[in-house]
């Protein structure tokens, strides 16, 4: 495969914070990431397009999740953007999103990211996660160019 797509179903709440990191994600990937707003009574329809063709996965930690790896062969990867709050009740009320294939990412990696509060331990952030997808999925340069956004952020944002 030589891309993969990164669809970040953002809580409404998201769009507009300074910290959120899911825009990094979309100007690093460019034409290879979408950013769609999660509407619970509506659900997008080219999300539900993708899961149609049976070529999206959702990135979430579940004891199911299959660990993502350059073997997942899917096409497109649906992120939940938001905090962990608000993404566990995106898929608590997403039942499309339940049924999805998921894959999660295994890593020692610390989150450099400490600009809100509430966080939970060993968690990462949108663009981190993403990060850790892409390097598993074999994409080190587009991971190394969001790592670097994603450092400079912090520390801008973090003063």
């Amino acid at each position: 495969m030589k891309h993969m797509n990164i669809v970040l179903l953002t809580h409404q709440r998201e769009v507009a914070k300074k910290t959120n990191t899911g825009s990094l994600v979309a100007d690093v990937l460019g034409e290879n990431a979408s950013v769609v707003i999660w509407e619970r009574k509506s659900p997008d329809s080219g999300i539900m397009e993708e899961i149609e063709k049976g070529t999206v996965a959702l990135l979430y930690p579940t004891d199911d999740s299959q660990v993502a790896s350059a073997e997942c062969d899917f096409e497109s990867y649906i992120v939940i953007d938001g905090t962990w709050q608000e993404a566990q009740k995106i898929y608590n009320k997403s039942p499309y999103l339940k049924a999805l294939p998921k894959v999660k990412i295994l890593t020692s990696a610390e989150s450099i990211y400490k600009l809100r509060r509430n966080q939970r331990p060993n968690c990462l952030c949108t663009a981190e996660s993403v990060i850790e997808l892409l390097r598993a999925k074999g994409f080190a340069e587009t991971a190394d160019e969001l790592q670097l956004k994603l450092v400079a952020f912090v520390a801008e944002t973090g003063r």
